[in-house]
């Protein structure tokens, strides 16, 4: 047969132009395909889809992971017809979820994340869970690009039947973290998914954020790359609940180690961010899978003490409570510059503040009063 007659394959929209064939399509390339409506194009060939919540819903709950995928779509989308169809979504979801453990995994570029998420999910998948990586990507704010890039790498991971990876840009917008991706894990959640792995780039605010939605936090260093450049500092450890040294492996190995057991001894001085939970710090390799199982006995470890203090239900609604002051937040941010009069005069207030016409309290202070009136 003619190549020009084979049926073509078609890329869902929520994938990255750049991804490679080891993205999640790979997982459900031919699958799930027969039963599942595309979202619906009305009028003009780009207008944003119409997706059916009931049938998201529905295919969710049974596992499907293009529902799953959609459904992401959905939430992510910044149009406000979506907006009203997400949050009707996340309403009927609401209820099957919060049955998982919420993983973060941060360290700087390099430091092999994406290779210890892949070594770490996989055997995750062979001790019978089902594991979701959601990594999230701040993208650049001078070139809009992704920072985390694309997440290619853990082909044999994607192939795993239970396991599901999805970046999640923000357009630089870390609001777009806190309400996108908290309602990703409850669609995940949903699906069956009970090991959430949130990665984050582990080079600024983000891991703040993503630090008050997960349960436990692991920090991945590596030895011999300096203080400085694995952004080494005492905020970002107070944030972790196991500290991991990556790439102990070959000529590596003891370097690793000892790196690790200067760690273990720095930590004692730290006050944990789980009161009444000792950090620790171990050396592991992604490539030997060395110390992997140790790692989920620690995360195991660290649950049942949360659990049986009974901080793992605090943190939980410390958890919703953010999630609704950072909704709350962004909602009267965009109403405020939404405002007719705001719209009008914003530009040039900030264009007399350049010029030196006026200081800028006195232009805040104009702002202010055009949405009183």
């Amino acid at each position: 047969m003619d190549k020009k007659h084979l049926p073509q394959k078609r890329k869902p929209e929520w994938v990255p132009d750049n991804a490679s064939r080891a993205f999640a399509t790979h997982v459900i390339e031919g699958k799930e395909t027969s039963n599942i409506s595309s979202p619906v194009h009305q009028g003009k060939k780009h207008k944003s889809p119409v997706y059916h919540v009931d049938e998201l819903f529905e295919g969710i709950r049974r596992g499907s992971r293009t529902h799953l995928s959609r459904a992401i779509t959905l939430i992510e989308s910044n149009s406000h017809r979506h907006f009203e169809q997400a949050q009707a979504l996340v309403k009927l979801l609401l209820p099957y979820s919060d049955s998982s453990i919420r993983l973060a995994v941060t360290g700087f570029p390099g430091v092999g994340k994406s290779t210890f998420i892949e070594t770490f999910g996989t055997w995750l998948i062979g001790q019978e869970h089902k594991v979701a990586v959601l990594a999230i990507d701040p993208s650049s704010t001078i070139s809009k690009g992704s920072i985390l890039g694309d997440k290619t790498r853990m082909e044999k991971l994607a192939r795993a039947q239970n396991s599901f990876i999805r970046p999640s840009p923000t357009s630089g917008v870390l609001g777009g973290v806190a309400r996108k991706t908290r309602e990703t894990i409850i669609a995940c959640e949903a699906a069956g998914y009970d090991i959430i792995l949130i990665e984050t780039v582990g080079v600024g605010q983000s891991e703040i954020t993503v630090r008050s939605m997960v349960d436990f936090f692991l920090l991945i260093q590596i030895a011999g790359a300096g203080d400085e450049l694995q952004g080494f500092k005492k905020g970002i450890m107070e944030l972790a609940d196991l500290i991991l040294v990556n790439k102990a492996d070959g000529d590596n190995q003891l370097k690793a180690e000892n790196y690790a057991q200067e760690l273990e001894h720095l930590v004692h001085y730290l006050q944990p961010i789980t009161p009444g939970w000792q950090v620790h710090a171990l050396a592991c390799s992604a490539y030997t899978s060395l110390n992997i199982a140790a790692i989920w006995d620690s995360v195991s470890r660290g649950m049942q003490h949360a659990k049986s203090t009974g901080f793992f239900e605090q943190r939980r609604k410390l958890q919703l409570m953010e999630w609704f002051d950072t909704m709350l937040m962004d909602g009267l941010t965009h109403l405020f510059y939404s405002t007719p009069p705001i719209k009008t005069h914003y530009q040039s207030l900030k264009q007399a503040v350049l010029d030196g016409r006026i200081p800028a309290t006195e232009a805040v202070q104009n702002i202010l009063n055009l949405y009183k009136q």
